[in-house]
């Protein structure tokens, strides 16, 4: 057992010694891990409660000014150069500590009605609203560069895929554009989780509130939070808004990963499709002429490690309520998951825009491999009469008879052939069917003039309708960020102007006993 240090609380209880090595390296270790990531809010969490103590009427005004010179010391210093010590325990213990070393009896002010919880809950959802910030930041530009890029290929023909098969002639604008819209769900996403993490647990107390009266709602206000939590016990304990940030993570990635997973596809040359910029591609040490999708392979195995981190997240939300199992591992990996789903998307950002289209290859693989088939029974339906199954049957015919004979291309007179074959009477010299121009692939995707489709004007529409989604969220982005900032300054200059009226009220001397009597 480690001796019971200078400040260690559990030695004036029940406990009697302190923690075990073990118990230190495998469970305060892993908590004061988390110090960096909470640092900074845990200050402004600690400078609010001061300031509320002081609006309430319980705090004396000389321990309030020397608790909010400490703190805003704490704010000022790099946690790497803070005293943060594991055997006592999570970050909020080594600061109390330091409080007590600093200030004596003045920092047993500081913990009036609220646990060390409380301060921990603040702090992490401060440090994960702007993460989520950045996140939202780095999806609304890359769905700007998917839009650029999707307006440049607007009218690029090509043959699109499922299942990875030649399935009917598109614009590869219009393919990258499907993209973009994902990035808009993600920033829905985003704003969603933004809203539930936007909330303060602040003047909690225990389970259900503290006998100290505390207003919740200027508490909340004070840290730039939209409210407090309605229910106490819930905003404490409940780790599903931290869960839905590591989903979000998860999906944000996603998104960048299907279109990954194509482009690693794309750019081998048995396809020839694209070509990563060299700022996204890595040499072989051995291959001279090899050119490896390097950041193809970052995005796809980052992705494959956020969604393990999600699935993890929930499964350590099986417990009991009200218990810290469920709450050990979650702020790093939140926090670890947000950050790195944002360098993934930045990095798809950038493969994106430096990706080199070969506009030529796709056209010359457009309408190849008969995928102009469906078109030809779209024609069948409405100008032969047919309904869509017979005009299917027809064009399946006509088009296994055009392969067995090697022909890569079907013909009025291959359609009225299959057509007849089938009990449907179709001239092949008809002016309708004979005018038609079955090579026209450009025509066909023309045609699809649908909301959304493929059509070149309908993907312009579709790009201008995304930039303004994005531009209206990143202006509700601003105004959040406006509002985190707003209230940390108010919070720092009420603060400062505290600790600096004390100080001039004692010459500007620290706190003596008679002071920390008054």
């Amino acid at each position: 057992m480690i001796q019971p240090p200078e400040g260690y609380l559990g030695a004036d209880g029940p406990l009697g010694s302190g923690p075990s090595p073990e118990l230190v390296a495998a469970g305060y270790r892993l908590e004061m891990a988390d110090a960096a990531i909470l640092h900074e809010g845990l200050c402004l969490a600690d400078l609010g409660h001061v300031l509320e103590l002081v609006a309430a009427g319980v705090a004396p005004g000389a321990a309030a000014a020397a608790l909010c010179r400490e703190l805003l010391d704490f704010l000022a210093t790099d946690p790497a150069s803070f005293p943060y010590d594991p055997v006592y325990g999570d970050a909020y213990n080594s600061r109390e500590r330091e409080l007590e070393r600093r200030l004596g009896s003045e920092a047993g002010w500081l913990p009036t009605g609220r646990t060390r919880r409380e301060a921990g809950r603040i702090a992490i959802r401060l440090a994960l609203r702007d993460r989520l910030l950045a996140l939202h930041e780095a999806t609304a530009g890359c769905t700007e560069v998917l839009v650029g890029r999707s307006e440049e290929l607007a009218d690029a023909l090509w043959n699109d895929t499922t299942y990875l098969q030649p399935a009917q002639p598109s614009s590869f604008g219009h393919y990258l554009a499907g993209f973009a819209e994902q990035g808009i769900r993600n920033l829905d996403r985003v704003r969603r989780c933004y809203r539930l993490i936007n909330q303060s647990p602040a003047g909690s107390g225990g389970v259900g509130g503290t006998a100290i009266p505390v207003d919740r709602s200027r508490m909340a206000n004070r840290l730039g939070f939209d409210q407090p939590t309605d229910h106490i016990r819930d905003g404490m304990w409940s780790g599903d808004p931290m869960i839905d940030c590591g989903v979000v993570a998860m999906q944000a990635a996603l998104a960048v990963d299907r279109l990954a997973e194509d482009l690693e596809i794309f750019a081998s040359p048995q396809f020839g499709y694209v070509t990563l910029g060299g700022s996204s591609s890595r040499a072989s040490v051995l291959l001279p002429q090899k050119r490896n999708p390097y950041a193809l392979a970052v995005i796809r195995g980052g992705c494959g490690t956020l969604i393990g981190r999600a699935t993890g997240l929930m499964v350590t939300q099986r417990t009991p309520s009200a218990r810290t199992d469920n709450w050990l591992y979650l702020y790093g990996e939140v926090v670890g998951a947000l950050e790195l789903a944002t360098r993934l998307v930045r990095l798809a950002t950038e493969v994106v825009g430096s990706l080199e289209v070969n506009v030529a290859r796709l056209a010359a693989e457009a309408g190849t491999n008969f995928t102009t088939a469906t078109d030809l029974a779209d024609f069948l339906v409405l100008d032969g009469g047919l309904d869509y199954r017979s005009a299917y049957r027809v064009v399946a015919r006509t088009v296994a008879e055009a392969a067995r004979a090697g022909e890569e291309q079907v013909s009025a007179a291959h359609l009225a052939d299959a057509a007849r074959a089938a009990g449907f009477e179709l001239d092949g010299s008809d002016p309708a069917l004979s005018s038609r121009d079955m090579d026209d692939v450009a025509a066909m995707v023309a045609s699809r003039d649908s909301i959304g489709g493929s059509a070149p004007r309908r993907v312009l529409e579709h790009c201008a309708s995304v930039s303004s989604r994005v531009g209206r969220s990143r202006e509700w982005a601003a105004t959040a960020l406006g509002a985190q900032d707003a209230a940390r300054s108010s919070l720092l200059t009420e603060a400062a102007a505290l600790a600096e009226e004390r100080s001039s009220d004692r010459g500007g001397g620290r706190a003596g006993p008679a002071d920390r009597l008054s």
